[in-house]
């Protein structure tokens, strides 16, 4: 455990919230719903990484099993507009990812999506095992008018929780039940527009995972990477960004995930993450690379490709 104490003031990059806002003819929106939580939509087809809403305090996590919140899902469901899904796909299943993943899916219509750890905690909740999808790693699925690749990837260290999760979860269960599973990075591609976009959930990576892969957006997650060394962080960049060729690149999984999204957001504590050092670092890396670096506005529906 670090002993600086406080967190960062997000303050200080006000000026890299400034992603577009989605206007009426934006052919596909992105809406960021905190830590990895990202709606992808057409205005036909919608897609869900994660949908985690309940974010429990870290008094509940610590000492106490975990379920999901029906009031805090309904409400964040309402205020981001989202009424139908196709698919909620979580990026692994730590709780701060998938807790509400399979609620969200039932409540919504959608297939829950992921490796067999997402479909055991859907099967912990009743998700008709028709709309169960177990995803081949590397292997393109057509949802809607999307192109969907998972491939595999790792969770930044350290894993608290690590290993798969081999049986169905039914909650309430402690936040080690919720074990990280299969980590991905997880490739979108629009095919009428033909944007393409990487969605990585957790600041890990597998070295020449996404060699050849083509992305011209990176929503990159970057909890715990500010407590890395720097070569780390480098090679994370390396290994995402500068792999996909990505020109933008908007920073998520900074905020602390044990507030509720009622209060204004703030940045993980100095403890656990740093997210001063990662903004030094990574902008850094941008410049030199002539690539945009942003953090995205919570609930705001973006175009990111403007």
């Amino acid at each position: 455990m670090r002993l600086k104490l406080g967190r960062p003031d997000i303050d200080r990059y006000r000026d890299r919230f400034d992603l577009p806002a989605a206007g009426p003819g934006t052919p596909v929106t992105l809406t960021w719903i905190g830590v990895s939580t990202l709606l992808v939509d057409d205005g036909t087809t919608a897609i869900l990484t994660d949908g985690f809403f309940s974010r429990p305090g870290l008094l509940d996590v610590g000492l106490r099993k975990l379920a999901p919140s029906q009031p805090h899902i309904e409400e964040s469901l309402t205020r981001a507009g989202i009424d139908r899904l196709a698919a909620v796909i979580p990026v692994h299943t730590h709780f701060d990812h998938a807790l509400d993943s399979a609620v969200v899916a039932q409540r919504t219509g959608a297939s829950m999506v992921g490796g067999t750890s997402a479909a055991n905690l859907a099967r912990g909740q009743r998700l008709p095992e028709d709309r169960i999808v177990v995803a081949t790693p590397g292997s393109e699925m057509a949802i809607g008018s999307f192109g969907v690749t998972l491939i595999e990837s790792e969770h930044c260290p350290p894993d608290r929780f690590p290993g798969i999760i081999s049986a169905p979860v039914v909650p309430p269960a402690k936040a080690a039940a919720y074990r990280c599973g299969e980590a991905w990075s997880m490739l979108v591609h629009h095919r009428p527009g033909d944007q393409r976009l990487l969605i990585q959930g957790s600041a890990g990576f597998l070295p020449g995972a996404l060699a050849g892969q083509q992305a011209e957006v990176a929503y990159l997650g970057v909890g715990q990477l500010g407590v890395q060394p720097q070569r780390y962080i480098k090679q994370y960049w390396d290994e995402t960004v500068r792999a996909v060729g990505a020109r933008r690149v908007v920073l998520i999984h900074w905020d602390d995930f044990f507030r509720p999204l009622t209060k204004p957001l703030r940045a993980l504590p100095y403890v656990g993450d740093d997210l001063d050092v990662t903004m030094r670092v990574l902008t850094t890396l941008a410049e030199r690379d002539g690539v945009s670096v942003h953090l995205p506005t919570l609930w705001q529906r973006t175009d990111a490709w403007a």
